[in-house]
């Protein structure tokens, strides 16, 4: 039956939160982490000798760098979501299903990655299937998950609700990834062993989410109507058409949409190119070596990241969500300079301490300002579909030029430079932002 639902209720909020624990070991373990240094280290081509001889793979008959194809991989899932979200969102709302898309995103992220571990380079296009599945279910239950943080709470307590999702999930993903290490290193379990581990870990730990979390919205159904599949692009159209209203919302949204490009594109693609572009030391000390270098750097920035959360969560407290969200987006802007000419691997460590800092603050201030900025509403899945929708379309770019790039110019460093330009566009828009909020009679964020 499940839990009876009150807004504002302790133990509902905590269950929400919690479903950062579950999911963000995919984010970590299977887009950042683990399994981009053994997609990297499966795709090349080795002599006999051990070395590497080629980068290159070949997927339906064409050829492409490995990290190239990876980026393609990516912005074709969030192609998708962009296309079903506004359909099941829609429906979501309309319905009271919300929790069931939830359930079923997360159970299809879950099946992709234990199905990595069958991830073969000789049959690449059906092993890059689960690169796409388990990216698709991971991102599509985010969209629900984050439209029920106006439902659960007020407003007033969105940045710190927002914070402790991120920690508890930086939390639950280092423990996880500690785990596989030793298991690794101890006992010789292989990596691939992981990504079941994973599997399991975000199924079981969602349970407790849904088992509070309400089974279907507790505000009034609509009547019923036809073309029930078009409802959502309808809903999308009707938000595209309120913004007009609310400008606050509608330059926070450009903001968001270019700087968090630059964001999700370092967190999917920071460890290959510290691979590609950081001149590791074979045989050095172990923080010279890349299988230890980049595992180290990694947890660096999820730790650092647990309390970058909770900093520019008080800071906003302080000085408001805007100026903070600037601030971080100025420190993101200072990233990618250092990131384009670096080359050793304690200036590695370095950018990572800050990455960090930046990295978790930002993902959680963004989704709290949104829901603090939007009007009052019954229709909180539409208008989170369109928050993701702006997002997904960002990262269909994002990495789509990033992988373009390189593939023409043949490093990661110029790819970098174009992040930069993403940062510098979102910190003008967020200017702006501001400047319609002074001049407006809504109180500031």
């Amino acid at each position: 039956m499940g839990y009876v639902f009150k807004k504002n209720d302790p133990k509902v909020i905590k269950a929400w939160t919690f479903y950062d624990w579950a999911n963000s070991v995919y984010n970590l373990i299977i887009s950042t982490a683990i399994f981009p240094i053994f997609y990297g280290e499966v795709t090349k081509t080795k002599d006999a000798d051990g070395n590497v001889i080629s980068e290159m793979v070949t997927f339906f008959g064409r050829e492409f760098v490995n990290t190239e194809l990876y980026s393609y991989i990516y912005s074709a899932s969030f192609f998708l979501i962009v296309l079903l979200v506004p359909v099941l969102s829609g429906i979501a709302d309309f319905m009271g299903t919300k929790k069931r898309f939830m359930q079923f995103f997360c159970y299809l992220g879950a099946l992709g990655c234990a199905s990595l571990f069958y991830f073969d380079k000789d049959t690449l296009e059906i092993s890059m299937l689960s690169v796409f599945m388990a990216s698709v279910g991971f991102w599509g239950s985010l969209v629900f998950y984050n439209s029920f943080l106006l439902e659960i709470a007020d407003k007033d307590q969105h940045d710190k609700i927002s914070a402790q999702g991120f920690s508890l999930g930086y939390i639950g993903s280092v423990s996880l990834l500690v785990t596989i290490l030793l298991l690794n290193g101890v006992v010789g379990m292989p990596v691939k062993y992981g990504f079941l581990m994973v599997a399991v870990w975000w199924v079981g730990f969602a349970q407790y989410t849904y088992y509070y979390l309400p089974s279907s919205s507790h505000y009034a159904k609509r009547e019923k109507q036809h073309n029930i599949i078009w409802y959502g692009y309808r809903e999308l159209r009707k938000v595209w058409t309120e913004l007009k209203q609310h400008p606050r919302v509608k330059w926070f949204l450009g903001s968001y949409f270019t700087y968090n490009m630059g964001v999700q594109t370092i967190m999917l693609l920071a460890v290959l190119f510290a691979s590609k572009e950081i001149d590791w030391v074979p045989g050095g000390e172990w923080w010279q070596t890349k299988e230890t270098g980049l595992i180290v750097s990694i947890i660096i920035i999820q730790l650092i990241a647990i309390a970058g959360a909770y900093i520019l969560s008080n800071l906003s407290a302080k000085i408001g969500n805007l100026r903070t969200l600037m601030l971080a987006t100025l420190i993101w802007i200072i990233c990618t300079v250092i990131a384009y000419f670096i080359h050793l691997p304690t200036e590695f460590y370095v950018l990572a301490t800050l990455v960090g800092f930046v990295m978790g603050g930002i993902q959680s201030l963004s989704r709290s300002t949104y829901s603090k900025l939007l009007p009052p509403t019954e229709d909180h899945a539409s208008y989170f579909s369109f928050f993701d929708v702006m997002e997904k379309v960002g990262l269909i770019f994002g990495p789509l030029m990033f992988g373009f790039l390189e593939g023409m110019f043949g490093d990661m460093r110029k790819s970098v430079l174009m992040l930069m330009v993403f940062f510098i566009i979102g910190f003008f828009l967020l200017m702006k932002t501001r400047s319609v909020e002074r001049n407006g009679s809504a109180a500031t964020v």
